[in-house]
């Protein structure tokens, strides 16, 4: 009981802490849109690395990122730690970006703050009007910042089952509207459990396969294919 108020508190604390140094790039009047989203990656990274660092959790990337920016990442959802992993990885690299996110994260009372200042792009799936506006500002941002990646969980929400559910069409709408190559990635394990169990006295180490670039046509299928790969290399 005493561990998971714990690991709460410290995130909750920490988050807090990393609203304030998000809302001075956010609101700053005299910085470009590409400079903020590079420091805004900056300070998310940090965050995810050091709530990492306190549940003990280490990640082992098989495969490369591409060196190249301006790419969709499509990744599998299975727990609130997917984002902290994935920041780990792109902090490796210095890459910058952008998460798609569901409008009801914004409007979480806790959390909300820390998606919204942080450089997230919220889409309200239930709204068409929503969605034009979604794909307007995609395009816009990506007209003007040079090295912006996409980071999105095509699934549309958390999985809990084996394998990957059905994508939902977003993600190849997106990069299609925007010609963006898609890197499919799969985070190996049941992230829900491994963070119910943190932090760990000894290391934990999350699998994490990153595939080749693809591109929007049959994203189910490929991406399927990737995954079946990884697990016909486990065997």
């Amino acid at each position: 009981m005493l561990k998971n108020l714990g690991k709460y508190l410290f995130m909750i604390e920490l988050g807090y802490k990393y609203i304030k140094i998000f809302r001075q790039t956010y609101f700053h009047p005299f910085i470009t849109q590409k400079y903020a989203y590079q420091e805004l990656s900056k300070a998310r990274q940090a965050y995810s690395n050091k709530v990492l660092d306190f549940l003990n959790i280490k990640i082992k990337v098989i495969g490369e990122l591409p060196k190249k920016d301006k790419i969709l990442y499509a990744i599998n959802h299975r727990s609130l730690l997917d984002i902290l992993v994935m920041e780990n990885i792109f902090s490796r690299q210095n890459k910058s970006g952008t998460w798609i996110a569901k409008q009801e994260l914004f409007d979480d009372p806790i959390y909300g703050k820390f998606f919204q200042y942080s450089g997230c792009v919220s889409v309200d799936l239930e709204n068409k009007r929503g969605l034009l506006t979604f794909f307007k500002k995609i395009k816009k941002t990506l007209a003007k910042v040079d090295d912006l990646n996409i980071y999105i969980f095509p699934e549309g929400e958390r999985f809990s089952g084996e394998g990957v559910k059905e994508l939902q069409s977003g993600a190849a709408k997106i990069a299609k509207a925007n010609n963006l190559d898609i890197v499919p990635v799969y985070i190996n394990d049941k992230l829900e459990q491994v963070f119910k169990s943190a932090p760990y006295k000894d290391t934990y180490t999350v699998e994490v396969h990153v595939g080749d670039i693809i591109h929007c046509e049959n994203l189910q299928e490929q991406y399927l294919e990737f995954y079946t790969s990884i697990k016909e290399s486990k065997q």
